[in-house]
């Protein structure tokens, strides 16, 4: 005893500390618990006990919610959709902030904002679609409460004003969806295969469930007959079916053999695939220095830049400087020297002003830092950034030719009342041939005036923009500066076949780097200079081999396993039909063979009366129908009553069963002639009739069995109740018949 206590201690205790310290486990993992999180969420009411539940069938809520729920759906869609196109164009995060910067004039990360409110967007109505279908995996009815109502048609206006927005004012966005589809395209096919080998579940359970309903309905109306209403049901059934599975089977069908039109630049086999782009550093490299400042140029560098790209404006008195804004409010301290000047075109001043100015303190500031995903500067980067003036363009060129690398630029034009409006572009291909450089290492890029700018620097590459190839090969132009957007019509095939070296422009994101060194691209104008020099080989790159393989096994194992989760359903639920369908057939036959029983129990009491005691418990009648006709009355307390014989119908029946009644020696003494015995006159005339109307009874042995077999053949089937009591009947007679023939044998002793 004392070890079993020992053993069981432990345990108890164990008991103890887990109810002490997580009483919250018990909580969690109560069902009711999880009913009451899901229908607060739905419902928003927090009550204990959901009280309306689902019919069984095709409706699972009331018609308001049936021509609400389909808004739900397209809100869903919609904040998808719009997550998806923002995510892929993260590219053009900092064009977007800097148009909501010309307009408002505050620099803010307006996109990541966005992005953020999308993600928002999309977590809640996916959050409402997924209570939904729990609530109805459950048996619970569909009721959205009226905030969520009003939120999802506030977010609908809200998704589709973006998306018209998007549609009228940023059509290329479009593009960068549709390039980042050719990249992803193989991988968002195996993906959506694993998704639907997990969505298989829930629609085989209700496809399997929607079949058992219909047969039991129509199981229900061979009965209940009701033909008109059954097939109603039955219609709506099927109907619902066919809008489950159908879908389903359909996008499954189309993932399957959605690789034969699927063209993707990266997948291709790997002689094939053509050599590294190189980097042009947009203005420098801004994510490591102010733009346009002699600090980023000199970190582009020193990552392995092959061009510098830069912005060209002129001064009041004729000095090419470097600034990309017409203004001087966002990378300069005008602000704070002239604040009635800051929306100044940046032409209209003197060089004298404008060297003085700072143009790298608002880098080092968190407030204005022009990429959310900037890595922090050291210490020595943060004074050497402090300090950055405005440069020039001569300043430029002399660093180029130190470090031998190309230089781009883009002229602008200056404003109107500019001493240089029409002559600008003589004026700054007069600089640069003072400046000593290598004509080489000039990509020149503007259009205007470009016979002059052959003819007086011969030696400058022309850089042309999405020309035609006539035109392009008549002013002798052999490369072209295009958005990278561009890439997604047929990839450029027609320039790169006519030999035209092609530079994209403004590529930031690994992905989209990958996808145009997939596509063969010469170069790339990147601020993402220090993660792009570090690819070693394009992302998302595989052979077509590689991927046919992994097309065929996807689809195989996919295959196999949504059949497997099919026939596990639907064998599931035969077992449940058969189970349900015993326990339905027994009750019927048992309710069947009531019926039976009691119209068989009305019609034959009259004709057909059961064995009983008519009065007197001790009366062997009941049990002995084949006694003689005569009754006497004996006089005494121990008498009985004998039934009359039955009729003669079935006489030879009993008799075939019944032994001839026979007095036993052992127990019947016949008297002595020549003795005399004292007996009362009363037992003289009783003990005649037992000797006469019993059979020769044994106290340990009684003659009941010959009865017992009469019994059965003659009488038909009873139910269980008048057996139960045909059997204490006997029971009782036999221990009565014991007693008496005891009591008689004492007498006579």
């Amino acid at each position: 005893m004392l070890k079993k206590a020992n053993r069981i201690e432990p345990d108890s205790q164990q008991e103890r500390s887990l109810k002490k310290h997580n009483p919250w486990i018990i909580c969690t993992c109560s069902r009711q618990c999880y009913i009451t999180l899901i229908t607060g969420c739905y419902t928003c009411k927090w009550q204990i006990k959901q009280e309306k539940k689902s019919r069984p069938g095709p409706c699972c809520c009331s018609w308001k919610e049936k021509i609400f729920f389909p808004f739900l759906i397209i809100s869903f869609l919609l904040s998808v959709v719009l997550l998806f196109v923002w995510i892929e164009t993260s590219n053009e995060y900092f064009g977007f902030d800097w148009v909501i910067f010309l307009g408002t004039g505050y620099w803010f990360f307006w996109s990541i904002v966005l992005l953020s409110l999308f993600g928002i967007l999309s977590a809640y109505s996916s959050l409402l679609v997924v209570l939904a279908f729990l609530l109805v995996w459950e048996g619970y009815e569909l009721y959205l409460h009226w905030c969520h109502k009003i939120l999802i048609l506030l977010m609908i206006l809200l998704c589709s004003f973006v998306l018209w927005i998007l549609c009228q004012l940023w059509q290329e966005r479009w593009l960068t969806a549709g390039l980042s589809l050719q990249i992803f395209a193989p991988y968002m096919h195996l993906s959506g295969i694993t998704v639907m080998v997990i969505l298989s579940w829930p629609v085989a359970f209700y496809l399997i469930h929607l079949e058992e309903e219909v047969r039991m309905r129509r199981y229900k109306m061979t009965y209940d007959r009701e033909t008109a209403k059954g097939c109603n049901i039955l219609t709506k059934l099927r109907a619902l079916q066919v809008a489950i599975g159908l879908p389903f089977f359909l996008i499954l069908l189309c993932l399957y053999i959605v690789p034969l039109g699927i063209h993707s630049p990266c997948i291709q086999e790997e002689d094939k695939l053509g050599p590294k782009p190189d980097f042009f550093g947009h203005r420098g490299a801004p994510m490591l220095g102010p733009e346009n400042t002699m600090m980023s140029f000199e970190k582009a560098v020193e990552q392995g830049a092959y061009g510098l790209e830069s912005d060209v404006q002129l001064s009041y008195d004729q000095v090419p400087f470097l600034m990309h804004d017409n203004d001087l409010r966002r990378t300069t301290n005008i602000r704070n020297v002239q604040p009635n000047a800051s929306i100044t075109h940046s032409s209209f001043f003197l060089w004298s002003f404008l060297s003085t100015l700072n143009a790298g303190k608002w880098f080092v500031q968190s407030r204005f830092k022009p990429f959310y995903h900037m890595k922090p500067l050291s210490r020595a980067d943060r004074e050497k950034a402090e300090n950055q003036r405005i440069p020039k363009l001569t300043d430029l060129l002399e660093l180029a030719q130190k470090e031998k690398k190309f230089v781009i630029f883009d002229l602008n034009t200056p404003p109107r009342k500019h001493p240089l409006r029409h002559t600008y572009i003589r004026h700054v291909v007069s600089v640069i041939l003072a400046s000593k450089i290598e004509q080489h290492l000039i990509f020149w890029l503007p259009s205007f005036d470009r016979q002059y700018v052959q003819s007086r620097a011969p030696g400058f590459q022309q850089v042309g923009q999405l020309f035609s190839i006539e035109r392009l090969t008549k002013e002798n132009i052999s490369r072209i500066n295009v958005d990278y957007k561009r890439l997604f019509y047929k990839g450029l095939k027609d320039y790169k076949a006519a030999n035209i070296n092609i530079n994209l422009y403004i590529v930031n994101e690994p992905w989209l780097y990958s996808l145009a060194w997939c596509s063969r691209i010469h170069s790339v104008t990147t601020d993402n200079i220090q993660t792009l020099s570090q690819l070693n080989h394009p992302y998302f790159f595989m052979t077509p081999g590689y991927y046919m393989f992994m097309w065929l096994l996807m689809d195989s194992v996919s295959a196999v396993l949504i059949f497997a989760i099919f026939y596990f359903h639907w064998w599931r639920e035969s077992k449940k039909e058969m189970f349900n369908s015993s326990i339905h057939t027994d009750l019927r036959s048992l309710s069947l063979q009531q019926r039976e029983h009691g119209s068989q129990d009305s019609t034959n009491l009259p004709i057909k009366p059961s064995f009983r005691v008519l009065g007197n418990p001790w009366a062997l009648s009941a049990f002995y129908p084949a006694l003689t006709k005569s009754t006497k009355k004996q006089p005494g307390s121990c008498h009985f009553l004998v039934v009359p014989k039955k009729k003669s119908s079935e006489p030879e029946q009993v008799k075939e069963t019944i032994k001839p009644l026979r007095p036993s020696k052992d127990d019947v003494r016949q008297p002595s002639p020549t003795k005399k015995t004292f007996e009362p006159t009363w037992d003289a005339p009783r003990e005649a009739t037992l000797e006469t109307a019993l059979p020769s009874l044994k106290v340990n042995k009684p003659t009941i069995s010959s009865l017992e077999i009469a019994q059965s053949e003659t009488e038909p089937e009873k139910t269980s109740t008048f057996e139960s009591s045909q059997q204490y009947s006997f029971s009782v007679f036999s221990t009565i018949s014991s007693m008496f023939s005891y009591e008689l044998t004492s007498k006579k002793n």
